[in-house]
């Protein structure tokens, strides 16, 4: 914990100087002022966060960390554990929704396997950062140890130490792993207070009868393992999930390193969430990429306070959210780097 601790209070905020300067170089373009809305307040962001007026997103990478979850025995997802494995190397062979999107947006796609239920064969694009195969069945036991959880933050952050010497500009976090909404849910209930019905959705596309059997089902985990809303990493543990885990610590990893994330859906914003509670200064490197269907997701953006800056119905996770985020903040970089000022147009201003 005190590794974690030291990583976690290294945390600098992004730099308010630069971000007003950015304000200043934005409102002299040869543009009304603000008419590119929220492509100006990513372009400001980012050069905060990165320490530039200069920005360059030119290496992007999303990061998929897969994992599996013991719970899935209770019948909470509509597809067997064994689709996990067959999405990992689906991933690897580049034919997923995240691989074309990612092709789209010209960013790189790296998995890890931080505790898929089966021994993956070391390839090229895949991570062997395995904890254990899949988590314990959280509405009977944890989900983790302590130490478990721990771990899995600590290689999360290993990992965007590692971006970091690949001189990565910007990551884009992704997920893998049946039955992750249902643990999701549980951090979601537990962290920010809010009811279990509220934050629980059908995942997969689940019926009636089985998202009721679900909802009973976290209940139960909350009951049982009784985490501690004051330690966020009590609740990773007990309700978590080794992916979740991976991407917590991958957040935490990049706001040390000055790099922008960009969180895909609902399970990389529960990851999200455990990052902030565990140092608020965090969410100020976030970017929230859209807005899922899934319910528990406008409950943890606006917990974050976090606007998305997309809404199109997705649900599929995978970081496939992310990589068009990545693509708008990527625009709104350009446009500071790019526009003319009224002085170099030749443009007259208008009359305030």
């Amino acid at each position: 914990m005190k590794q974690l601790q030291a990583l976690l209070d290294a945390i600098e905020p992004p730099s308010q100087e630069l971000f007003e300067k950015a304000r200043e170089r934005l409102d002299t373009m040869a543009i009304p002022r603000g008419s590119l809305g929220r492509l100006e307040e990513c372009a400001q962001r980012i050069v905060a966060i990165t320490g530039t007026m200069e920005p360059e997103l030119t290496h992007k990478t999303i990061v998929v960390f897969a994992g599996d979850h013991g719970v899935v025995e209770e019948g909470v997802s509509a597809f067997p554990q064994d689709v996990t494995q067959e999405m990992v190397a689906n991933f690897i062979r580049g034919g997923a929704g995240i691989n074309v999107l990612a092709r789209h947006v010209g960013a790189k796609v790296i998995v890890v396997d931080m505790g898929v239920a089966a021994d993956l064969q070391p390839s090229e694009g895949l991570l062997l950062k395995k904890i254990a195969h899949g988590t314990k069945n959280m509405r009977m036991e944890p989900a983790m140890s302590r130490e478990e959880a721990l771990q899995g933050l600590m290689t999360g952050a290993a990992v965007a130490a590692d971006l970091k010497a690949q001189q990565v500009t910007i990551v884009g976090t992704g997920d893998m792993g049946i039955g992750n909404t249902t643990p999701s849910s549980a951090l979601t209930a537990v962290l920010t207070g809010q009811g279990v019905e509220l934050v629980t959705g059908r995942g997969t596309g689940i019926s009636d009868t089985i998202l009721t059997a679900k909802i009973q089902v976290i209940k139960d985990a909350i009951h049982r393992n009784q985490p501690d809303p004051a330690d966020p990493l009590d609740v990773l543990a007990k309700v978590g999930g080794f992916e979740i885990a991976g991407i917590a610590g991958l957040i935490i990893g990049a706001a040390l390193h000055r790099i922008p994330v960009v969180i895909d859906g609902f399970i990389s914003s529960a990851a999200a969430l455990v990052a902030v509670s565990l140092n608020p200064r965090i969410k100020d490197y976030l970017f929230a990429a859209h807005k899922s269907v899934e319910p528990g997701h406008s409950v943890l953006l606006k917990w974050l306070q976090l606007q998305p800056l997309l809404d199109l119905s997705m649900r599929l996770g995978e970081g496939t959210g992310a990589a068009l985020g990545i693509t708008v903040i990527d625009a709104g970089v350009k446009v500071l780097r790019g526009v003319l000022t009224f002085e170099e147009a030749g443009v007259r201003k208008a009359v305030r």
